[in-house]
């Protein structure tokens, strides 16, 4: 498979994973740096959480890395045996190879890091870009999971293009005036009723879009056929002022394809939100829980 840097310069590549770097950092506890092959191109993986806990595979959104998506994962530490992906063709450590948002070869590439991971089964566990790739995993390899949790996921009932339209103008904008004001306009429609743009996500996606070959499709919508051959527990939270996958239709589709399913409205939030402690304590024990 050709290798096509996804970096516009070296440099840029040098920040961001500098910035990679710095964040992994200020989780402040232990980690490793895993490296495993598939026939997609060699994966990064970080090993963290507790080693004694539930194995759990952990997806991060889409033009970002697993580092930044660690940093709102602390909830999961305490109760999971955790390897968070590097998603292959994206920022991070993983190889470059971009994969098509259409078909299900971001599903064929986990099942492959599963194996190599030596799991007969895993949770998963991903939101937004990343819990498209879920979705993918559960049409692909099904019986190579063991739970699901997927929160405002692309893959199941993504809004026409035009829904976000709204960010396009000052992203123009931004490319030609470079002035972060516009920038920040950007990321607005994504954070309704007092949802937080934190410095974090903010540093990320601006080097994402100044140094990288920024993808912008998501996975698309999978089929109800190959869905609903997955059987495992899956739980389903999607934001009711989501412009990317709006709650009303992914948690409607969510119920009438997977056969397994529990769903959450996220009520008066949008894509960038933040959860409630008991919302975070529903995922952990849900996660947890042996008979469902």
């Amino acid at each position: 498979m050709k290798n096509k840097s996804i970096y516009k310069s070296e440099e840029g590549k040098k920040q961001i994973l500098d910035l990679y770097d710095a964040q992994l950092k200020r989780l402040n506890i232990p980690y490793k740096d895993l490296y495993v092959d598939t026939s997609f191109g060699k994966t990064h993986l970080i090993e963290t959480g507790n080693p004694k806990g539930e194995l759990l595979l952990v997806f991060h959104g889409g033009n970002a890395t697993s580092a930044y998506n660690l940093l709102s994962c602390g909830f999961l530490f305490d109760d999971f045996h955790i390897y968070a992906l590097d998603t292959i063709g994206h920022p991070g450590k993983s190889a470059e190879n971009s994969l098509s948002s259409s078909g299900y070869d971001y599903g064929k590439w986990t099942g492959e890091v599963i194996e190599a991971l030596g799991f007969d089964k895993i949770s998963l566990f991903g939101g937004s870009f990343g819990g498209g790739v879920i979705a993918k995993t559960m049409c692909a390899v099904p019986d190579r999971i063991k739970k699901v949790f997927m929160i405002i996921p692309s893959g199941i009932k993504n809004a026409p293009g035009i829904k976000s339209i709204s960010m396009l103008f000052p992203m123009i904008m931004y490319w030609t005036t470079g002035k972060e004001e516009w920038l920040k306009r950007t990321f607005m429609p994504l954070a309704p009723a007092g949802g937080t743009i934190t410095d974090d996500m903010y540093e990320t996606a601006k080097l994402s879009i100044e140094y990288t070959k920024v993808k912008t499709a998501m996975p698309s919508n999978v089929s109800a056929s190959l869905m609903k051959k997955c059987k495992a527990p899956t739980l389903v939270m999607a934001a009711e002022l989501d412009i990317l996958f709006p709650a009303k239709g992914v948690l409607k589709r969510a119920k009438k394809i997977i056969p397994n399913c529990e769903t959450y409205l996220l009520e008066n939030r949008g894509h960038v939100h933040d959860l409630t402690e008991e919302e975070k304590q529903m995922i952990v024990e849900f996660l947890k829980e042996e008979k469902r």
